[in-house]
């Protein structure tokens, strides 16, 4: 029996296929959908490891109040009879939601309804503030309404694709081999990356530019006055189609009159900017993709409308193969778009600022309390919590304290507020130390409903295992607090299906082809036609009986603006909004390590999704490391205005001079000072409210260790404040790296604090208490491994899962066990370059050496890059260093 599903990562939005036994229904393997069209069947590693992430494991399984189980009814009278006691003292805007990508559209539907339609506060924001928000300022300024004009099909028939602010071979793999294909099949297809950082897709690409940090804007500008100077502007497009263009041209003319002015802004070479300008100019097919590079800035909404206007101003756009194309993080943060999940938006794509846009939403949903003004954008709104504002917050499904910039100020925010709800599957996140109340939610793979990728696509999300018997999916929780406030009638959902269907009718109420966000055809399905729903992209239709999605929007050269005209927005590049100073000499840019997903709390439960990038690193240039003093994999302080974050060092000649680069996902739950919001200021895109993640000021110091250790542990342990730590999952537990600025002057009497329970041990120490080996066992079974020495000793931990999962070991293995710390600091740590193929680096650069000199060669020989393709980049890279250059 197979069930058709979607990813729950990134906003590629692939289709999964989960296989299950004909009897018994238990869930047997997860896969690919081979028929869904955004992925056809293929996955990314992540995908493809999904099954292993579904076990309860640390799953929030009871409602939780003061940190005692409760029931049900006692955790939501609570709940409601709070809320309420708010609301009635501090008024509704006193009260607030914060909801998540992760959620599904009818989670988002009913939570927004409630909060700004009956309860009467705007407060209504989500983590896609986060990710997606200056997009969709972009989007509204110029079409009149956040819409992706264009799909994924779109990259299969350029000529010419610019990857914008995007390491899409790492974040969104499955659409960057799709575009990798659509190279070989059209040899005259040219890639280039705009990016600081040479990134695993800078390295597949024709071109890299390696622009200035926050220059985007500039490059955009500029082309748009090139295009005017060398005749490439489509003046019959502009004339028919678009309004703005006379103000924009004089702002792009007098900011960046020519190559030059663009050269010094962006840091890059005239002749290359020439290339790729020409390239723009010339080409008619070109799609300019862009993500958290471009939208995670304070000027992120400029640089969207930048590209925008460029695609205006040459009429490349709403046709095959030419568009702007905004790609999404999470898997449905465009589905959270649809219903309103924004503090700015208000439902189904209508909009504040228009009274009757107001006064329809307030009259189909019978609301009492309907609101007419935006509410306060995230940075914001537990700023609001800081000061007292904010009085009450039901956070779904997100962590953010992990995620939101200046962390410290967010715990206090949470610290301070009377009422913190936080509904989640896992039961320790960041945020959860914060709640008052936490209520069990239904995790990926136990939900029913359905998300929307970043192509407009709407896609079905299936239950393909039952849920813990106490979890609930969100949307029933917002449904019974709308009952116990009284709202019961306007909150009548059995099911998913009801709430998609309200959805679906809102949108095309009294629409009159005024909006095109418009799914109304589906709000005629019966349960049985919502269960069986196919992958459709919006708006739709119906001809003869049949539902008809719609590839890519303004074929017709018409908006969703008033007067139908595109609108270009002027543009005036602004450059950082901070610098650099002397104790902070260093520009840290952020982002996401390829097999990870934001806080770890799904993919660091996989064994196999650890061995890539197993500790947080921060990646910096070779004469960076040597002027501050650092080597490779030593521990490192990075500090900030606002924090220290503790990581290792990887020097990378691909890391730009004076730049440092460091992954999101370390949180609480994964080392002792990973969170890179510590270090990151609040500073927000103006129009937007986004924040910049990007370009922070930063120093970076070797941390003096004395001892380092590999600890593999049967348990989770916990240790004091002295010890610094990583720790990631292992096949048979957890696998810790452990240092220490002081040495114990007893390793055994030390350790023996926080390891697990045993009755027996195995110890091997020198007299100078530099190096130390312990194995404890229970009953004889082998509970945990330290090793100890002055620089990190490697470890074998195949072989030492392998006996950890055993119940008895001989005499010889518990010697074994012993011997597994290698004493050779010469040694390098095995670094897995192709995790679907289980490739190494050493594999890899021995093929190089015995005469692999191309990435085709390297896939016949080892099979790297034959699975998900993520790991190509850095394929490419072992090619370039390691190559024979020919004779």
């Amino acid at each position: 029996m197979d069930i058709n599903s979607t990813c729950a990562y990134c906003g590629v939005g692939c289709g999964i296929t989960s296989k299950h036994d004909i009897n018994s229904g238990e869930l047997i393997s997860v896969g690919g959908d081979v028929k869904h069209p955004a992925n056809r069947g293929r996955l990314c590693l992540k995908g493809a490891t999904l099954g292993a992430t579904l076990s309860v494991g640390k799953r929030l399984q009871k409602p939780m109040l003061a940190g005692q189980p409760v029931t049900w009814d006692h955790a939501m009278d609570h709940v409601a009879t709070q809320f309420q006691r708010i609301i009635n003292t501090h008024g509704p805007q006193s009260v607030a939601f914060y909801l998540s990508g992760q959620l599904l559209t009818e989670d988002y539907y009913v939570a927004n309804k409630l909060m700004k339609g009956f309860i009467g506060s705007p407060n209504v924001d989500t983590n896609s503030r986060l990710c997606m928000s200056s997009s969709v300022i972009g989007h509204q300024r110029a079409f009149g309404e956040d819409i992706v004009p264009g799909c994924y099909d779109d990259l299969e028939h350029a000529d010419l694709v610019l990857l914008v602010g995007s390491n899409m071979a790492w974040t969104h793999p499955i659409l960057h081999q799709r575009l990798l294909k659509a190279r070989e099949s059209n040899p005259s297809l040219k890639i280039v990356v705009l990016d600081p950082r040479s990134t695993a897709t800078a390295q597949l690409a024709d071109v890299h530019l390696p622009i200035a940090p926050d220059s985007d804007t500039s490059f955009f500008v500029g082309l748009l006055a090139y295009m005017a100077s060398n005749n490439a502007l489509d003046h019959g497009f502009i004339a028919d189609h678009c309004q703005g263009f006379d103000d924009s041209i004089n702002v792009a003319q007098s900011s960046c009159p020519d190559i030059a002015s663009v050269a010094k802004a962006c840091n890059l070479p005239i002749a290359q900017i020439t290339q790729v300008f020409d390239w723009f100019c010339q080409t008619s097919k070109v799609v300019s993709v862009f993500s958290q590079g471009v939208n995670q800035s304070t000027s992120g909404s400029d640089k969207v409308s930048a590209i925008i206007n460029c695609h205006l101003a040459s009429g490349k756009i709403g046709k095959p193969g030419a568009t702007p194309f905004s790609i999404t993080g999470q898997p449905n943060a465009m589905g959270g778009r649809e219903v309103g999940g924004l503090a700015n938006q208000l439902a189904a794509h209508m909009d504040y600022k228009n009274p009757q846009d107001i006064d329809r939403v307030r009259r189909f949903w019978q609301a009492p309390n309907i609101v007419n003004g935006a509410g306060l954008k995230a940075v914001d709104l537990f700023s609001a919590m800081g000061d007292g504002r904010i009085k009450a917050v039901w956070i779904m499904a997100t962590n953010p304290v992990f995620s939101l910039p200046d962390s410290h100020q967010v715990e206090k925010a949470l610290q301070q507020c009377e009422l913190v709800v936080v509904s989640d599957c896992v039961a320790n996140t960041d945020t959860t130390a914060f709640a008052h109340v936490q209520l069990p939610a239904s995790g990926w793979g136990e939900k029913d409903g359905t998300v929307t990728n970043s192509e407009r696509m709407i896609s079905r999300q299936r239950s393909i295992i039952k849920q813990p018997p106490e979890c609930r999916n969100d949307w029933q929780m917002v449904v019974d607090l709308a009952h116990r406030l009284g709202y019961a009638n306007a909150f009548d959902y059995q099911s998913s299906a009801d709430i998609f269907r309200e959805h679906a009718a809102l949108s095309g109420f009294e629409n009159n082809q005024q909006r095109l966000f418009n799914i109304s055809e589906l709000a005629h399905l019966n349960d049985d036609e919502y269960r069986d729903l196919k992958p459709i992209q919006w708006p739709i239709s119906r001809s003869q009986g049949l539902l008809i999605g719609q590839q890519r929007l303004f074929a017709n050269g018409r908006y969703a603006t008033t007067n139908g005209r595109a609108r270009l927005h002027p543009v005036t590049p602004s450059g950082l909004s901070t610098a650099t100073v002397p104790q902070f000499p260093l520009w840290l840019n952020t982002g996401r390590a390829r097999d990870q997903w934001h806080s770890m709390s799904r993919t660091g439960q996989v064994a196999e999704l650890n061995q890539h990038q197993p500790v947080l690193q921060v990646d910096l240039h070779p004469f960076d490391a040597k002027a501050f003093g650092l080597r490779q994999s030593e521990w490192a302080a990075i500090s900030s205005a606002l924090g220290v974050v503790h990581t290792q060092a990887n020097i990378n000649p691909n890391q730009q001079q004076g730049h440092v680069f460091m992954p999101m996902h370390w949180g609480k739950q994964f080392a002792s000072r990973g969170r890179v919001g510590q270090l990151i200021a609040a500073r927000t895109d103006a129009a937007s409210g986004q924040p910049d993640y990007k370009h922070t000021p930063v120093n970076i110091s070797p941390i003096a260790t004395l001892w380092r250790a590999s600890l593999i542990s049967r348990e989770e342990l916990t240790f004091d404040n002295s010890i610094l730590w990583f720790k990631h999952h292992t096949e048979a537990g957890y696998h810790y790296e452990l240092a220490g600025t002081s040495r114990p002057s007893d390793w055994l009497k030390w350790a023996h604090e926080w390891l697990p329970p045993y009755n027996d041990l195995l110890q091997l120490k020198v007299c100078d208490q530099s190096s130390y080996r312990l194995a404890t066992y229970l009953n004889d079974a082998l509970q945990a491994v330290l090793v100890i020495a002055p620089t990190l000793p490697l470890v074998n931990t195949t072989m030492v899962n392998i006996l950890m999962q055993q119940q008895k070991l001989t005499p010889q293995q518990r010697l074994q066990v012993l011997s597994t710390g290698l004493s050779n600091h010469d040694e390098k740590l095995e670094k897995l370059i192709c995790a679907c193929m289980r490739v190494s680096e050493s594999d890899i650069v021995g093929a190089i050496e015995q005469g692999n000199q191309d990435i085709n060669s390297l896939k016949k020989t080892l099979g790297c890059g034959t699975g998900c393709g993520s790991c190509l980049g850095e394929v490419q890279q072992l090619l370039n260093s390691h190559s024979v250059c020919s004779p």
